[in-house]
């Protein structure tokens, strides 16, 4: 197998509708199936296509010998807006496949996610009670949106993931999200995070109900333990940079709480299959999506 877009989504295209697709049983069948949906949103993403309008324009020129049909652009909508559990329970499925899905190692963080830029938007947006204003450290500035919190493996695949409104602190978001998927935390393994997660409370529930370990940045008011580490939490950094660079995380075009949900796990679901991608073609940087940005 070589890497490549066209081989990426071939190969995607089975692995869901072999392994995590449903199977339709009552009605008429659809004429783009689940797992083409998936495989032609991963490519509105890889060939960076915010729009969905300008994105379906080309894929009838590009694409139409990937795809028996291709939908107009409010029936792609629809469905990838109500696609948001099937991504998420592909993008785990996904993880699973990779070698690193065994590893003690664990990255985590959370990051702004933007969902309008006006005080007129805001007013109007049907994302009201579950969005917020925060700060965003990294840029010194506010913003109206959400908060992603991710959890990936050392070379960034996705293992769980969750939005949030920005006011709640994160760690409190953080310990939610790894409650809710238990499963996902075993004996022993370590939890790479930034300062942002330090606190009693949040270190001892990874060290007493899951016997994981928390390393992060030593804080000034605190003997030293870990120190700087700034060099591993250059990985998680890095993921991020993936997703709201070449993936374009931020022009998520999201405008309720399930398109924004469907769409942001729309970028994630495409780091995913790249990485996987990368494992079976035995590419040398796991995490490179030049190969199938074209």
């Amino acid at each position: 197998m070589t890497p490549g877009l066209d081989a990426l989504l071939a190969a995607l295209y089975v692995f869901i509708d072999d392994h995590v697709a449903p199977c339709r049983r009552i009605g008429r069948p659809p004429k783009l199936t689940d797992a083409e949906l998936l495989c032609l949103a991963v490519a509105q993403v890889l060939l960076g296509f915010p729009s969905a309008r300008h994105w379906i324009r080309f894929a009838h020129t590009r694409l139409g010998h990937l795809f028996r049909y291709l939908p107009q652009q409010s029936a792609y909508n629809k469905r990838l807006n109500a696609a948001g559990p099937l991504i998420s329970h592909v993008i785990e499925a996904l993880a699973r496949q990779v070698p690193t899905w065994q590893d003690d190692l664990r990255l985590i963080d959370s990051t702004p996610l933007p969902c309008a830029a006006s005080r007129e938007t805001v007013k109007r947006s049907d994302l009201a009670g579950h969005a917020g204003y925060g700060f965003c450290r990294s840029h010194s500035r506010f913003f109206w949106g959400l908060r992603l919190y991710l959890v990936t493996t050392a070379e960034g695949m996705p293992v769980t993931w969750c939005l949030a409104n920005p006011k709640i602190g994160e760690r409190e978001v953080m310990a939610a999200l790894l409650q809710r998927d238990h499963h996902l935390v075993r004996q022993g393994q370590v939890i790479l995070a930034d300062k942002g997660f330090a606190g009693r409370e949040f270190e001892a529930l990874l060290t007493e109900r899951w016997g994981a370990h928390l390393v992060r940045p030593d804080r000034k008011d605190e003997p030293a333990r870990h120190g700087k580490i700034a060099r591993a939490r250059q990985w998680i950094e890095a993921v991020i940079d993936t997703l709201k660079g070449q993936l374009s995380l931020e022009q998520h075009g999201g405008r309720t709480p399930a398109g924004v949900y469907a769409r942001t796990g729309q970028r994630l679901l495409a780091l995913a299959a790249g990485i996987w991608h990368n494992w079976t073609t035995h590419a040398p940087i796991k995490r490179s999506l030049i190969a199938y940005d074209h």
